[in-house]
């Protein structure tokens, strides 16, 4: 008989439900993608309907429902910490306390009662719920779908209950933690000060700190090493508390921070300065290095060749693929939702073997995690009828003819919208929902961040390329599948910067070309590598073998569909709306395609208008 288990995470932010079928990953999605309401952190309700569309079943055919994390034990944190640095931080303790009181202590009870909406009256849901441990979520997400018989498993983010640093090992149908750092020190958190520092949003602005490193220079770093973090060489630390007030107050840095480093914190609204550049270089330096201590540290400490990771820091890519190249560990593999959505994944999994006992299987050099595309798709007939339900303009034919058009726009110059097929589980687009163009443009990157995404001109993009033709282009010989590693674009296809644009500083570097193909090469000739598999995404794969048949360049340009403040595009209806609010030229969805410049013009959609964009 099929058993069934659903995963859920929520009430912080990213909410997301996750569904395992006989223990096979099936389904996946944020509830944002529903909504529309970027980093929703509410219950997860459309994404659990739709986990359970996608299974052709009813929540009470399911086995087991697991929650990500233990509520009293975040509580007992909560009170805890306030207890601590009492009577400072009153304000923050008081406007917590009724919500914990009335919602978040008994989240047993709030999530039984959104639940029962889908369940027949006197259904009792409470009997199969449990509750897994936040950093044991993520720990299970990295390890389980990975293609490792045993691994070390690290998992670094802001704060679970207590652990905001944890290592486990994994071993068969296993896992077990071994070690923890507790809050209130959190590498995550610290990168975030820095974020908030920066003028950027908190849980979202830290890629955008990671993306203006290169623009400056660490200076800050010993800095940083000196007053605010102590690490030790194993990689273990501890952060000074009297420069931060997220202990006790709604804000991340105080005013002993800013007088350390002469200043108060950016407003969004103010210019990015050289001073931003070198602070975002300085905590992704500093990162880096506690980083690459650590897993030195774990390689020597366990004798495993195999490194999983998981939580929001494994989403900073560029310290990934410093670990990648300093080669401790043989092999590596990163949850690609790494963050809390993803937690919702590692509860589920974590039932399947750790309670329920279940035998795993690996196949060698393969995951389990399918690409990661564990959203809905639709079929024909429902993209055309949502998309005349919207009053698009499109014509419809067959797939070869669907390839050879949208390689032909791309060659062109033409900036697409590509959705095909399952959505993307995590915050990466990977080739299901993404933005598409010509890699070889000198103009594509800004065009795209000013007229497309309506983003920060300095934001780097993303490279997609041909599985086989990544080491050619790339300084790296391997999979990156979930564009979570950064490598350096290969010397052969760097251009030199002449003397004249070597003295150009900070954002000016942005319109000099350092390569022949400049929309995905970052200022310091690194880029973020997706690697494109025909098994896992044989459309996306076709698509850039006819580009490379028509231009010689087996990569493009890749960003998410969508534009900031919005999440990632889900339906059709979400996608043509983000055509009639961008610059983009063409839209493709499935074998449909949709001119920009045949649409209504009455359609147009002002998003600076529509939206409060972060």
């Amino acid at each position: 008989m099929t058993k069934y288990i659903l995963g859920i995470s929520a009430f912080y932010h990213d909410s997301a439900a996750a569904l395992l079928k006989d223990g096979d990953i099936f389904a996946a999605a944020q509830e944002e993608r529903f909504t529309r309401v970027k980093h929703d952190a509410r219950f997860p309700i459309n994404a659990v309907k739709y986990c359970l569309a996608e299974a052709g079943i009813g929540l009470a055919d399911v086995d087991h429902i697991v929650f990500f994390e233990k509520p009293f034990i975040k509580f007992e944190r909560l009170l805890e910490t306030y207890l601590s640095y009492a009577p400072k931080g009153f304000a923050s303790f008081a406007r917590s306390m009724p919500m914990w009181i009335k919602e978040k202590l008994f989240q047993k009870r709030v999530i039984e009662k959104e639940l029962k909406v889908l369940v027949p009256a006197g259904y009792d849901v409470a009997s199969k719920m449990l509750f897994s441990e936040h950093h044991f979520s993520h720990a299970a997400s990295a390890f389980y779908p990975s293609p490792f018989e045993d691994a070390v498993v690290l998992t670094m983010d802001g704060v679970g209950e207590w652990a905001t640093s944890s290592v486990a090992i994994g071993r068969g149908n296993k896992l077990s933690v071994e070690k923890e750092i507790h809050f209130p020190h959190s590498l995550g958190l610290l990168y975030s000060a820095f974020t908030y520092h920066a003028g950027f949003k908190v849980n979202s602005g830290e890629y955008k700190l990671m993306g203006l490193a290169p623009y400056g220079e660490p200076r800050f770093k010993q800095l940083i090493l000196d007053h605010l973090i102590d690490v030790k060489e194993d990689g273990t630390f501890r952060l000074n508390m009297d420069y931060f007030d997220y202990c006790t107050a709604l804000k991340m840095t105080n005013e002993k921070f800013d007088a350390l480093f002469g200043r108060p914190p950016r407003t969004p609204e103010q210019r990015l300065e050289p001073f931003h550049m070198d602070m975002a270089a300085s905590i992704q330096a500093v990162t880096e290095e506690v980083v690459l201590r650590m897993t030195r540290s774990l390689a020597q400490e366990y004798g495993i060749s195999n490194l999983c990771l998981a939580g929001g820091v494994a989403l900073n890519c560029v310290a990934n693929g410093k670990v990648l190249r300093d080669g401790t560990f043989k092999n590596i593999w990163i949850q690609p939702a790494a963050g809390d959505a993803g937690g919702s994944l590692g509860a589920a999994l974590a039932v399947h073997y750790m309670v329920l006992g279940n035998k795993r299987t690996v196949t060698p050099g393969k995951d389990s995690n399918r690409g990661s595309y564990l959203g809905p798709a639709y079929t024909p007939q429902q993209i055309t009828s949502e998309l005349t339900a919207a009053g698009a303009r499109y014509k419809e034919t067959d797939e070869d003819t669907m390839i050879r058009e949208a390689a032909e726009a791309l060659a062109a110059g033409k900036a697409i919208g590509w959705m095909q097929g399952r959505m993307e589980f995590g915050p990466r687009a990977l080739g299901a929902r993404s933005i598409l163009a010509d890699p070889r443009s000198e103009a594509m990157q800004k065009q795209l961040n000013l007229k497309v995404k309506y983003r920060e001109s300095f934001r780097p993009f993303a490279p997609a390329v041909l599985r086989e033709e990544v080491a050619n282009w790339f300084e790296l010989d391997g999979d990156s599948p979930y564009m979570l590693l950064v490598a350096d674009v290969k010397k052969e296809h760097r251009r030199a910067m002449t003397p004249e644009q070597s003295q150009l500083f900070g954002i000016d570097k942005l319109n000099v070309p350092r390569s022949s193909i400049p929309a995905v090469t970052h200022i310091d000739y690194s880029a973020r590598v997706q690697t494109v598999h025909a098994e896992t995404n044989p459309l996306f794969y076709k698509l850039l073998k006819a580009f490379y048949a028509l231009t010689g360049c087996p990569v493009l340009v890749n960003t998410s569909f969508n534009v900031r403040g919005e999440p990632i595009v889900c339906s059709p209806t979400d996608a043509f709306r983000c055509l009639m609010g961008t610059e983009l030229d063409l839209l493709v969805v499935g074998n449909t395609l949709l001119d920009k410049a045949a649409q209504d013009p009455a359609l147009k959609l002002n998003y600076e208008e529509a939206f409060e964009l972060d």
